[in-house]
């Protein structure tokens, strides 16, 4: 595909994942689904991962910065947003939604081209 729509895929897997994670409510409808906010972030945090990837940003920079992203929001959710709760098994959904993105975007159908230094 053209890197114009891996790029807007991933601003807007930015945006998405930052509002979820950093929203003063909990973000999105309340299904009663068990555990469907795990999901929500495994599938936000592989999404900025695959769409990143895609688009060229150095992985080492890339999926670094997820991680800190991973354990810092579940500690600004739990210090400083009050109607959020910090949950680290949150944090471990995000950290699967890194690796699960990371593996896609390297073994998944189409690979990334690597950068030469």
């Amino acid at each position: 595909m053209r890197v114009w729509f891996w790029r807007v895929a991933f601003v807007a897997a930015v945006a998405l994942q930052l509002y979820g994670v950093y929203a003063p409510r909990e973000a999105g409808p309340h299904v009663g689904i068990p555990q469907i906010d795990k999901i929500a972030h495994c599938f936000l945090f592989a999404a900025v991962a695959f769409t990143g990837l895609k688009v060229g940003v150095p992985a080492r920079w890339l999926l670094g910065a997820l991680v800190a992203n991973a354990v810092v929001s579940e500690l600004v959710q739990h210090w400083l947003l009050p109607q959020r709760d910090g949950d680290p098994f949150d944090a471990l959904a995000d950290l699967a939604g890194v690796a699960l993105g990371a593996w896609l975007a390297r073994y998944g159908r189409g690979r990334v081209p690597r950068r030469t230094p």
